[in-house]
């Protein structure tokens, strides 16, 4: 795992925001090139949703979540995958590089 991840604080802050409001719950990795240090500044930055138990994130919620980084005014293409949707094969690439973005809020009893 890697600990550098190529992203202005204020582009981060709102992507962040977009995720608590759209994603809350759900670990966020980012992975590629944002990540890897091979990207220039309109690089597209990829990421992967790591639902309570590893579970499906429903579609309507990824659909609200992909209209909403789209509006944003985020400069550049931003990329969220399930990562219950996809192949194992695609499961251990990520694994090889990438920063955790968000993590899952502890619930404190």
């Amino acid at each position: 795992m890697t600990e550098q991840l190529h992203l202005k604080p204020r582009h981060r802050r709102m992507l962040e925001e977009i995720l608590r409001e759209h994603v809350p719950g759900v670990e966020v990795w980012a992975y590629g090139s944002r990540v890897s240090g091979h990207s220039h500044g309109g690089s597209d930055l990829d990421l992967v949703l790591r639902g309570p138990a590893l579970e499906e994130i429903p579609i309507g919620q990824l659909v609200d979540l992909e209209e909403a980084l789209r509006m944003s005014t985020i400069p550049f293409l931003v990329e969220a995958r399930d990562w219950a949707r996809l192949p194992e094969s695609f499961h251990r690439e990520i694994e090889r590089d990438f920063v955790v973005l968000m993590e899952t809020q502890s619930r404190v009893p």
